[in-house]
């Protein structure tokens, strides 16, 4: 990851009605009012700037950054760096800010939950699902899934900085957070009874004195009454107030939320957002007191959280293939040991002809290279079961892992590719496949692979390669040590992708891509049965992919692939490639900016829009939203934002629209037909770097006409069956339908193996699950359901996230409390 981070996440639209909301902090920029993602900004960066010099105090070293509400990542990583004496990582601090606002903005589903958002006096509930989601952050810490943990942080983060937006704990004079709601041990006191008048109407518009005194004065807890629309609360109860509250048009009418500039108690707004910063900044030390700093900073994202993982096929066929893998694969560890590059964890999965697993994961690299060392040949020759390895280690790994899959023959699970597929683009993991003819004889080492696997059988590897956005690799076993440095490539801290194309059939194309001053270490791989390419530079200068030293850089063949490491040189290269067979073009580079991609739902209302991470693939043919989002404190134009076609040359344009000083709103009127990738370029505007940049998603994106929905309160309780709907919906294709469905942590799942549609019909059922009887309260799991149309021409999937809980799951504030993936599902949303 980089250290600048641009966030580009789909918002979709296209519902026919979008009941309007009410407002709370809010999630996109408007009229100064201080957003939920620059509330838990501010939190991060001043909880860090706290760590980090209470660290330099210790270890006698100088700390001199000003801690306040304007501080820059950049700033605490530099200041974080000194501290340290290391170069801690601000790209996946951005990434870490950016996941957590992610989440953070997702509890604007629970549109009628008055729990989430403090509303109703709902205090208890509200209060429980903060703790409940802070245990769920300090034991998903505890097994090493930082994505899981920040998803929990983000939720229980709206729901804090919510109540002092909702309640009357600012108008009560307090100057400091109200710990009780994070901290269970502790008594909610002097609670608003339900016949506890607490507010007069307002004079007009003015509610600026709407809570009676001697509520103030005698310091009673309450906060505002909210409906969209039935007008009723108990009475003399406060309302939220504003013009989608029916509430607040009865007595006694107006409101106190304070979730704006423009709000009924708007003119307390940046009092509410400083008190919902400190609540956040007391949230997070809590978690690091129970954690350690070292787990601390791998949740913040200043340390390094990346997996090495290895997929290893053990047929008998492979048996002299596996020990030179050995001896690549512990040189790769070992070249790591001590860096800022060592992965914080290692994955094994073995697979042979007769099955797959067990997966072997840990942080030390000792064990790790003794279990690698332990494994060796079976008996047998046949397809191995590759996919069904692989697809356990997507399940296992966490997103964004590098993953090499070493094999020599052909798949024996194929029915699984588009499973594959899908979980790949779910993670964004990177996974790259050597294959090896593994011919012991020396005189036959230089035997093509084509010769003993089918076109088809490569095929279906590169396939899988270019939707992950990484390689599929042909050496024999005496030129496997060369990859080390294609391997050694993809596994750099920083990496980001600058352009990827694939072609199939063989087109030749003259390409062209804008390299930028923050670009380093950029190589361009050329990988094809026999491409010819020539590359020139900027400046007009050229070099042949024959000339193995040259002008321009160095080019390394690795079976058919050539690693050329060009001197970088800032502005616009092109090369041109002609193949009688499909090929890739990748360039690669480390830098200080990175384009990330989401899908969402968009949540529409009238004081502004919100989103949710969506989970499953977009609807083909329909419009979408992209929202961009710039952080790391470089500044940057973003000029173009365009769906590429993966293996053709159709664009789709984006219209955008600034919406913050780092933020875009990017408007496309359809997905494509087949996949795509995202691409996104424009200006540097730092005035150390100027010039333009390019930066390309490296996962492919796949729309789909099939839509699921699955409805669940995403509460299970250990050792307890737990049933939920889903609904799949044929928008052209009838037959026999094939169902998955499995869950990340390997739980027990029953599901119908098929379901028969209609073009264009639909039909209910539902999945049962059951998490281990000893499985610890605050653990977080996905499930996946996926469904594959007949004759696999078209796959979709929607993942429900769950939290397994000893607690009471239902919430007495609950009025309906669901959970929609879909493309077609839109939600009225409770806030902004």
């Amino acid at each position: 990851m980089a250290s600048l981070v641009v966030a580009a996440v789909f918002l979709l639209q296209g519902a026919l009605f979008h009941p309007p909301q009410a407002a709370a902090f809010k999630v996109l920029p408007a009229d100064g009012s201080l957003t939920h993602q620059q509330i838990t900004e501010a939190a991060f960066l001043r909880k860090m700037a706290e760590v980090c010099r209470d660290v330099a105090a210790d270890r006698g070293r100088e700390f001199t950054l000003p801690i306040n509400n304007k501080l820059k990542a950049t700033d605490v990583q530099r200041a974080c760096s000194n501290s340290y004496s290391s170069l801690l990582k601000i790209s996946t601090f951005s990434l870490a800010i950016s996941q957590t606002s992610i989440s953070n903005a997702a509890v604007d589903r629970k549109q009628f939950s008055t729990a989430h958002h403090f509303d109703n006096e709902d205090f208890k509930n509200g209060r429980d699902l903060i703790t409940q989601g802070i245990a769920a952050v300090k034991v998903s810490m505890k097994k090493g899934r930082y994505l899981s943990a920040r998803s929990s942080l983000g939720a229980a983060c709206h729901t804090l900085q919510d109540f002092y937006s909702h309640s009357n704990w600012v108008e009560m004079g307090s100057t400091a957070p109200f710990s009780p709601l994070i901290r269970p041990e502790l008594p909610l006191n002097n609670l608003a009874g339900r016949n506890t008048k607490t507010c007069k109407s307002c004079v007009g518009k003015d509610c600026s004195d709407n809570i009676l005194q001697e509520v103030l004065q005698q310091k009673i807890l309450t906060s505002g009454y909210f409906s969209i629309l039935l007008p009723t609360k108990p009475g003399g109860k406060c309302s939220h107030g504003g013009l989608l509250d029916s509430t607040s048009y009865r007595d006694p009418t107006g409101g106190i939320n304070k979730d704006g500039i423009s709000s009924s108690h708007g003119f307390l707004h940046q009092r509410a957002a400083e008190m919902a910063i400190n609540a956040t900044i007391e949230l997070l030390e809590d978690i690091r007191v129970a954690t350690g700093n070292v787990a601390f900073f791998r949740l913040m994202g200043l340390s390094q959280t990346s997996v090495l993982a290895f997929v290893f096929d053990t047929t008998g066929s492979m048996s002299n293939y596996i020990a030179e893998a050995k001896r690549v694969t512990f040189s790769i560890i070992d070249s790591r040991r001590g860096t800022p590059e060592e992965p914080s964890e290692y994955i094994l999965v073995p697979f042979n002809d007769q099955g797959f697993g067990p997966l072997m994961k840990t942080e030390n690299a000792d064990i790790f290279k003794v279990r690698i060392n332990s494994l060796s040949a079976s008996d047998g020759s046949n397809p191995g079961m590759c996919l069904s390895g692989l697809l356990l280690t997507l399940t296992q790994a966490h997103p964004s892992s590098d993953i090499f899959v070493f094999t020599d023959a052909s798949v024996k699970d194929p029915e699984l590719k588009s499973a594959v597929e899908a979980m790949t683009q779910i993670t964004k993991s990177t996974v790259t496949f050597l294959l090896t003819n593994s011919i012991s004889s020396r005189s036959q080492q230089n035997v093509l692979l084509s010769r003993l696997l089918s076109q088809s059988d490569i095929q279906l590897y590169r396939d899988l390669a270019h939707i992950s956005g990484g390689q599929t690799i042909e050496v024999t076993n005496s030129t496997l040590s060369q990859a080390t440095a294609v391997i050694m490539d993809a596994i750099a801290t920083g990496l980001v992708t600058v352009l990827y194309i694939e072609r199939s059939p063989a087109i030749a194309g003259f390409f062209s891509f804008m390299l930028d001053p923050s670009l380093s270490n950029v190589t361009v791989y050329v990988t094809g049965d026999s491409p010819v390419f020539t590359l020139y530079s900027p400046t007009g200068v050229s070099q042949s992919g024959s000339v193995a030293n040259g002008p321009l850089g160095s080019i390394l063949t690795v079976g058919n692939l050539k690693r050329f490491k060009i001197n970088n040189q800032p502005g616009e290269w092109k090369i041109n490639i002609s193949s009688t067979s499909s090929y890739t073009l990748k360039v690669i580079g480390q830098s200080s900016l990175d384009v990330l991609v989401y899908f969402v739902e968009i949540i529409e209302g009238g004081h502004g829009d919100s989103w949710a991470q969506s989970f499953t693939r977009p609807f083909i043919g329909r419009s979408a939203t992209l929202f961009v989002s710039v952080t790391g404190g470089v500044s940057v134009t973003v000029t173009d934002v365009l769906l590429v076609e993966a293996s053709g040359s159709a664009v789709v344009n984006g219209t955008i629209k600034a919406v913050g000083a780092t933020d875009f709103l990017v408007n496309v009127d359809r997905i494509p037909e087949g996949a795509f990738v995202v691409q996104l370029k424009g200006l540097l505007n730092d005035s150390s770097s100027t010039g333009r940049f390019q930066r390309q998603s490296p996962t492919q994106y796949k729309g789909s006409r099939i839509t699921i929905t699955a409805h669940s309160q995403n509460i299970a309780q250990p050792g307890v069956p737990f049933g939920l709907n889903f609904t799949v919906t044929s928008n052209t294709t009838g037959g026999n339908y094939t169902i998955r469905a499995r869950t990340d942590l390997g739980f027990s799942v029953s599901f119908p193996r098929y379901l028969i549609l209609v073009a264009g019909g639909s039909a209910q059922r539902s999945v049962t699950l059951t998490a281990p009887s000893d499985t610890e309260s605050g653990t977080d799991f996905t499930l996946t359901i996926e469904a594959e149309a007949p004759g696999s021409i078209d796959l979709n999937y929607a993942i429900v996230q769950f939290t397994v809980s000893t607690a009471n799951a239902i919430f007495s504030g609950f009025y309906a409390l669901s959970m929609c993936l879909s493309f077609s599902c839109f939600f009225v949303s409770h806030f902004v």
